[in-house]
């Protein structure tokens, strides 16, 4: 007899950060969960589910996951979005947990299975000044990394995105009812990074994989300047070095560079991606499971991808849950041009609201054999910490207009 979904459950909660978790329940009793985190617009994407995609799901068959997907991408008029995309991934990662689970196997190994054994990821290090960003560098390579973003302060202002005086780790968001608003000036950034990172170059040797991240603040001419300059340096990457929209801004980066280049954390789909795949404009897409339709669309992001050389590097922040980063393991293990796996850590309390079944190791992480995802929920210790309103800073530069991002 066809199993079928009987609930669909939305959890709210900030253990240290919001997250919004997509429950899943079954008439054979299999629970799976997906997770739909959308920073700064968590509860947007909570409504969505709750009262207009949960209500589709009752009754229906959990096995038939592209049925489903399609079911909710083109059953509405108005599609694509980071809130629509976000709810749909999290139903698509619940079903393929609730699948390993009736099956008795890890996600991965219904994807075709492992093609390597490990995941290369990459975390991040800050300091305001190049000491105390090198101070972070090395005690990230302490902890076995062997890929590392640096970022740094930038002489004049009071904050840069996620790095801020006197702060040990990278937090760009904040409590509050409205935005941090910081000061930005592009023509300091651009005449103090090529010098902090060549510094840092200096410090660690050539084996230690570099990258950094522009946040998208860069007009294509600037950021073909900056990617020039960071020849020298042998980045893995140069991330977000202008707007994502201006895709065509792409190629005037990559006539001036050999850097690089890696984009697509704000992308929803595929077609967001396909310019920029198809005409090689990119060395890494870097859609995020949870914010792109889930497992089912980002490989085949990942497949189009393979075709054209361009590797996957997803969004891996910790603003994304545990259950989106343990999704993206088992699909980087099964995927052939999987380049690298972002990975922030987490707090300890997130990983007691979020038990995982996913190790790190040198460097690497590994999604682990439990069937599923490998990540659950302790839904009454999420209870006791409710959602708080937060916000990604937005900034102007020095004249008062706002940056692109």
């Amino acid at each position: 007899m066809t199993d079928k979904i009987i609930s669909a459950d939305v959890l709210v909660c900030s253990p240290t950060r919001n997250f919004v978790t997509l429950k899943i329940t079954t008439a054979d009793g299999v629970v799976g969960y997906g997770d739909a985190t959308l920073n700064g617009r968590e509860l947007s994407v909570a409504s969505y589910l709750r009262d207009h995609v949960a209500p589709l799901l009752i009754g229906r068959d959990p096995a038939r996951i592209e049925d489903t997907w399609q079911y909710l991408y083109r059953g509405v008029y108005w599609r694509r979005g980071p809130v629509t995309m976000a709810a749909i991934g999290a139903v698509d990662v619940a079903l393929w947990d609730i699948k390993g689970k009736a099956l008795g196997q890890p996600v991965y190994q219904l994807l075709g299975g492992a093609v390597r054994d490990r995941v290369l990821s990459y975390t991040h290090a800050t300091g305001w000044d190049v000491p105390a960003l090198l101070d972070s560098v090395d005690a990230k390579r302490e902890k076995g990394f062997q890929a590392i973003r640096v970022q740094s302060g930038v002489p004049g202002l009071d904050s840069v995105y996620g790095v801020h005086k006197g702060a040990a780790g990278y937090e760009p968001a904040s409590r509050g009812a409205l935005p941090v608003e910081e000061v930005w000036d592009t023509d300091a950034y651009l005449n103090h990074v090529p010098g902090v990172l060549e510094a840092v170059r200096g410090h660690v040797g050539t084996d230690l994989k570099l990258l950094h991240d522009a946040h998208h603040r860069l007009t294509p001419q600037q950021a073909a300047r900056l990617g020039k300059s960071l020849e020298p340096v042998n980045l893995f990457w140069l991330e977000d070095v202008t707007p994502a929209e201006n895709q065509d801004a792409l190629r005037l980066v990559r006539n001036h560079t050999t850097t690089p280049l890696a984009i697509g954390e704000v992308f929803n789909t595929i077609w967001d991606c396909q310019h920029l795949i198809t005409e090689q404009l990119i060395d890494f897409i870097r859609v995020a499971i949870v914010h792109a339709g889930g497992i089912s669309h980002v490989r085949k992001i990942f497949a189009l991808a393979e075709v054209y050389q361009v590797r996957g590097g997803p969004h891996g922040p910790s603003d994304v849950s545990p259950i989106s980063l343990g999704a993206s393991l088992h699909l980087g293990l099964a995927t052939p041009n999987f380049g690298i796996q972002e990975y922030m850590g987490y707090d300890p309390l997130v990983s007691e609201v979020f038990p995982h079944a996913w190790s790190f190791a040198d460097g690497h992480l590994t999604p682990g054999d439990a069937p599923g995802v490998g990540v659950t929920m302790n839904e009454e210790l999420a209870a006791k910490y409710p959602y708080e309103q937060a916000y990604l800073p937005v900034a102007r530069r020095r004249d008062g207009s706002m940056t692109d991002w």
